[in-house]
């Protein structure tokens, strides 16, 4: 992978109800041209509607490669806003996907530390936002969400500043392994716990894993959960 890659734009936006939904939503970001605040809450300026699935840690910083948008305009020619900060990420660059970024990755970042901890979960707010059904799913089934990074140590960061890699774990998983294994219809035992005991997951994920496990070694006839 690069060693160092340009941030080509940093994004922020603020809890607003959607357009042609009755529910409220912090996709819609706009650019930030200065020098902004990065903690381990994320950006200065950026909220969350729901802290349960976005935001804080784990969850501090959204990272979409743009590359991803020709592929969902190629799919979905009349989406909506398929441009980079189009679907809620706080950072977009070119030459880094998920094929070369592994859970536990460490970045610097401006003055900031961070470091990668679990793939984004493409929700119901992305169809809205691109004013599109299937996008959300195509996304899924295609592992292009981007991911999330947590924040080891405060800083601040601008938009044209380098994401230097800094640190790989020696047990490190890809985020495009991490999707081939958990959207298998029965994946191995094996990979889901080495999914789940890859340095620097986020509990959470790491959770669900083991949980699935133990499922299908409980129901080894059975069909996966």
């Amino acid at each position: 992978m690069n060693a160092a890659i340009a941030i080509d734009g940093l994004f922020a936006g603020q809890v607003a109800q959607l357009k042609g939904d009755s529910r409220s939503s912090a996709i819609v970001k706009t650019p930030v041209h200065n020098r902004c605040l990065l903690t381990a809450e994320g950006l200065a300026g950026d909220t969350q509607a729901d802290r349960g699935v976005h935001g804080g840690d784990g969850k501090a910083l959204h990272h979409y490669p743009a590359e991803h948008y020709a592929q969902l305009a190629a799919a979905f020619p009349d989406a909506l806003h398929l441009a980079p900060g189009g679907l809620g990420e706080n950072i977009s660059t070119r030459g880094l996907t998920e094929a070369e970024i592994c859970i536990g990755d460490i970045f610097r970042i401006g003055s900031a530390r961070i470091q990668v901890s679990q793939p984004r979960t493409p929700c119901w707010k992305i169809d809205t936002r691109t004013a599109c059904e299937g996008v959300s799913a195509f996304i899924g089934e295609h592992g292009l969400a981007g991911w999330y990074y947590r924040v080891l140590e405060a800083g601040e960061v601008a938009a044209g500043d380098l994401l230097k890699h800094l640190e790989r774990p020696a047990d490190a998983v890809s985020l495009a392994e991490f999707w081939k294994v958990i959207r298998a219809q029965r994946p191995s035992i094996e990979a889901l716990l080495r999914l789940a005991h890859a340095s620097g997951l986020d509990d959470a994920w790491a959770g669900k894993l083991l949980q699935r496990a133990e499922w299908l070694r409980n129901n080894s006839q059975g069909s996966a959960p």
